[in-house]
């Protein structure tokens, strides 16, 4: 083994390094082809990959190579090198298939999880050599691998192994799951053969799944197919082993084909219910099945989309009354988060303000315009009332309080203005929530509110009370100590430069610290996590476009924007990562641009300190850097790429090979 892998190697080693010199040299091109062989017969090394041999996947990168190399020439040289070279790929097909095959299964019972989980990547290596292999072979090798299994299921001569089929539909799988195979003229033969393979394993089974799933946007232009293979996935859903393939497949086909559904959207609801019920699944599919659920019932009539979800939701609705009243323990609360994360996946994708058509690629469909109330809003608001009773006993449990605001945080971005009768409640559950216990998902879902309704007057003063409050009640977080709570503070900032935003008015308000608001944005920009400091640089880059028109704003700039300047330059001069000085540019780029006078008169006085901001700069160095920054006012890039040269004067790397291609 050990000298058959060496061996390999070199023969790899030589076909990698030298090909387009060996496939110059014409007069050779024989013992050239002989060395591909050799690597072949690597690639096709008997035995199966990691147990009996790890020879194989060392000659996987070859083949590209060769094909760049083959691809790179002009078009007459190419058409020769296809003429010998497309019969060895379309070997190379039929050995990586071969090889991608599964051992029987008392041989496969034997293996480790080890030995399992690397021949699962060694599949997925060879999955995508067929793709790229594919820009060679083109449709011929679809016909090929269609062929050869059409063989294989209608042969009566020898019974043939699950394997060999598995495999043939591996490889088509992995072509159809990236490559438009819309225009196949083998999809509708492969979807009419499908039905036809007895389906006698798991692994076998997992991959006419993913098959399916990977022809969903084929099945969305030949609806007159969706019955061959819908049947076949329903079934697989009952299912646990497997779960992953069936619920993916369904919720691609639920996606992509949703208009053509409505005849078994009945059937996918009820077999999608049965198997939810009997917990078939493990959560993070049961939180797929209902996204699923969601598109299907998107593009149903109101009253059935109605109908379907109060029959979907019931047992949940039920359940989660009856939690709602007991005392609260570790148990009941992961039934609680349970339930809250399926409606909130429901709700990401159950979305009925479509209209027209925004199905790409087929005729038009008119669809109805639902009349009367939103049904999502009227499911809503039912839920609504129950996470106020649950919230009684559990205001102060912080995933409780994160899954709660996932469902209105889904359904505010699909239901936009439909959700606002709901607006004033949820800013007062909101407040209640982040004062018990601040949490980064109800900032981020006060941004939404603020982002959608606060410029309506009829919303403004809900959503001014609760903007207020958050704050304030932040701004108490960063005198206790806000290094614990980069999360918070993130999400804080993007509120903020939201605010400014949207509805600059906001930090009219008199009630409104924005001095303190504003000394804590400077404070953010000092902390470690990058994220935070994006996020506060981002707020400063909205604020300070506002100091003509906001007055407080207009204030606080003159009175604390000189400590914004020294926290920018000391992050330029080391103290931040490099990676975040474009964000410190804005900053300088704004400031310039809205506060040049104040700028032209901090900048000079801050760079005045021996030693600031790095021990490293001359005096020559500081005044060349400010007068640049004070002379570009217009190009953003500019200022970027100036603010890039000083950091690297800063740190020391000016002029480094560590820096050659910063």
């Amino acid at each position: 083994m050990e000298t058959s892998h060496g061996i390999c190697r070199i023969a790899v080693a030589l076909g990698e390094n030298h090909s387009r010199a060996l496939l110059d040299q014409v007069e050779h091109w024989q013992s050239f082809l002989a060395l591909v062989n050799m690597i072949m017969f690597c690639t096709g090394i008997p035995g199966h990959y990691p147990v009996n041999e790890t020879t194989s996947s060392l000659t996987l990168t070859f083949w590209y190579t060769l094909q760049d190399d083959i691809l790179s020439f002009e078009a007459e040289k190419q058409a020769v090198y296809q003429q010998v070279y497309r019969p060895v790929y379309f070997q190379l097909v039929d050995v990586l298939l071969h090889k991608a095959q599964f051992p029987s299964d008392e041989e496969y019972g034997f293996w480790s999880s080890d030995e399992k989980e690397q021949f699962r990547i060694y599949r997925v290596d060879i999955s995508d050599t067929l793709m790229y292999v594919y820009e060679m072979l083109g449709a011929e090798l679809l016909s090929n691998l269609y062929d050869k299994l059409g063989r294989l299921l209608t042969s009566s001569e020898e019974p043939y192994s699950w394997q060999h089929t598995e495999a043939l539909l591996y490889g088509f799988q992995s072509i159809a799951e990236t490559i438009d195979v819309n225009y196949s003229d083998v999809v509708p033969g492969l979807i009419g053969l499908i039905p036809r393979i007895s389906i006698s394993n798991v692994q076998l089974a997992d991959t006419v799944m993913f098959t399916i799933g990977a022809l969903s946007e084929w099945l969305a232009d030949h609806p007159v197919m969706i019955n061959s293979v819908l049947p076949l996935v329903l079934h697989a859903l009952g299912n646990p082993e497997l779960s992953v393939s069936s619920v993916s497949t369904l919720k691609k086909i639920c996606r992509e084909c949703k208009y053509d559904l409505p005849p078994y959207a009945a059937n996918i609801v009820a077999v999608s219910q049965d198997v939810l019920m009997k917990q078939i699944h493990k959560t993070s599919q049961c939180m797929w099945l209902m996204q699923a659920l969601g598109f299907l019932l998107s593009a149903l009539q109101v009253e059935e989309i109605l109908k379907n979800l109060h029959s979907l939701i019931s047992p949940y609705i039920q359940q989660l009354e009856k939690l709602a009243e007991e005392i609260p323990n570790p148990s009941n609360k992961l039934a609680i988060v349970h339930i809250l994360g399926l409606l909130s996946n429901l709700f990401t994708t159950l979305d009925v303000s479509h209209h027209e058509d925004d199905h790409e690629g087929s005729e038009l469909r008119k669809l109805p315009v639902p009349q009367g109330p939103n049904p999502v809003v009227v499911v809503l608001q039912q839920v609504f009332q129950l996470i106020q009773k649950v919230l009684s006993k559990w205001l102060n449990d912080a995933q409780v309080v994160e899954a709660v605001c996932a469902i209105f945080e889904k359904s505010v971005k699909t239901l936009l203005d439909d959700f606002a009768p709901m607006v004033p409640q949820l800013c007062e559950m909101l407040g209640r929530m982040y004062s018990t216990i601040p949490q980064a998902s109800a900032l981020d879902l006060t941004r939404q509110l603020v982002h959608i309704f606060a410029h309506e007057p009829a919303h403004f003063p809900p959503i001014e009370a609760l903007f207020l409050l958050v704050t304030s009640v932040t701004l108490t977080l960063f005198q206790q100590g806000p290094r614990d709570h980069p999360d918070i503070v993130d999400s804080f900032m993007q509120l903020l430069a939201q605010a400014l935003k949207r509805k600059p008015d906001l930090f009219l308000c008199e009630r409104l610290d924005v001095k303190a608001v504003f000394q804590c944005a400077v404070l953010a920009l000092k902390f470690p996590e990058a994220p935070t400091v994006k996020a506060s640089c981002g707020f400063f880059t909205e604020l300070l476009p506002r100091c003509g028109e906001v007055e407080p704003v207009g204030k606080v700039v003159q009175e604390d924007g000189r400590m914004l300047l020294i926290a920018v330059l000391e992050a330029i001069g080391g103290q931040a990562s490099r990676s975040l000085m474009d964000c410190f540019a804005d900053i300088l780029f704004a400031l310039n641009k809205h506060c040049f006078s104040l700028l032209s008169m901090w900048i000079k006085e801050a760079l005045q300190p021996p030693g600031f901001p790095s021990a490293r700069l001359s005096p020559e160095q500081k005044d060349t850097f400010s007068q640049q920054i004070l002379r570009e006012r217009v190009n953003k890039r500019r200022v970027k790429e100036m603010v890039k040269e000083f950091t690297l004067l800063c740190r020391g790397l000016h002029g480094t090979d560590y820096t050659a291609d910063y």
